[in-house]
């Protein structure tokens, strides 16, 4: 049998699957990581992403609330990985899924295990990321400012690392989360010169989020890839490369009026019957019913 018939699709002996061993020989070898957060439209999107070459999606799982979000990311990554078999995946552990390094390590698990190549707890301490480091779970973690509730100590979603001494102390943090086993990080609200240069001093990739800086890589959220948020609301890393919004509106629109006014279905949308049996069939049916 040859390489390819001994593979298994999607899996990690698939050597086409994106891995973390691969982001970080495109670190050393100076290539540009480029990454997603495609929301909650993950597996469709996912699929365009893997097409269009993309090499990481960071992810969570729609749901009402936190707690639903959480223990849907089991199955979403599955249904992700269905789409996108090759793509590198970031699932986004939520903060009751990481109360203890033991249950962390158990919810980290078994997101491998349904398909995710590594996971980021946001705000990790580090002996709970060198816990995890030695039991080789690969952990993608988070420095600069941390999105979500923990934004509320900043006094909301705001830059950080203006100052040298608050830059410093983002650099120190990054570099201990280095140090203590941690395979990637993104680095978000800080400004550019602090970007790139904490993405120069590590040897793990460093990916920017609303940073300013390119570092290793950056990350767009759809929201902003996608001007899917008010002109007065778009921050300023933002670049809209695509009206979805404007699309798909269009799109739906033009079918509807296709539909009301006739132009939808034509004849070449369906196929006909066989004229002999057409006939029979009226016949039955006007002598029946």
């Amino acid at each position: 049998m040859t390489q390819n018939e001994t593979e298994i699709k999607g899996s990690l002996f698939d050597t086409r699957r994106k891995t973390i061993w691969h982001l970080q020989k495109m670190k050393e070898r100076g290539e540009k990581i480029v990454q997603i957060c495609p929301v909650h439209n993950d597996p469709l999107f996912s699929m365009f992403c893997e097409y269009a070459g993309v090499d990481v999606i960071r992810y969570i799982a729609p749901g009402e609330n936190t707690r639903m979000r959480g223990a849907n990311i089991f199955w979403w990554t599955r249904e992700i990985r269905k789409l996108a078999p090759n793509i590198n995946l970031n699932a986004v552990l939520m903060s009751h899924q990481h109360p203890d390094k033991h249950t962390a390590y158990k919810n980290a698990v078994t997101l491998f295990e349904d398909g995710a190549d590594s996971v980021l707890i946001m705000g990790i301490q580090n002996d709970m990321l060198k816990f995890l480091s030695d039991n080789h779970v690969p952990v993608w973690g988070h420095a600069g400012i941390l999105s979500g509730w923990q934004t509320g100590q900043y006094g909301g979603y705001r830059r950080v690392g203006k100052t040298a001494e608050d830059a410093m102390a983002i650099f120190r943090q990054a570099y201990e989360y280095q140090e203590n086993g941690m395979v990637g990080m993104t680095i978000e609200m800080t400004p550019r010169e602090v970007t790139d240069a904490i993405a120069e001093k590590l040897h793990i990739p460093v990916i920017s989020v609303a940073a300013g800086g390119a570092a290793d890589g950056c990350e767009l959220v759809h929201y902003d890839l996608f001007g899917l948020m008010p002109p007065d609301k778009m921050g300023k890393h933002a670049k809209v490369y695509g009206k979805l919004f404007d699309f798909c509106v269009g799109a739906y629109k033009s079918f509807a009026d296709d539909v009301r006014s006739g132009g939808y279905p034509q004849k070449e949308h369906g196929w006909g019957m066989d004229e002999a049996e057409l006939d029979k069939f009226m016949n039955t049916l006007a002598q029946k019913y």
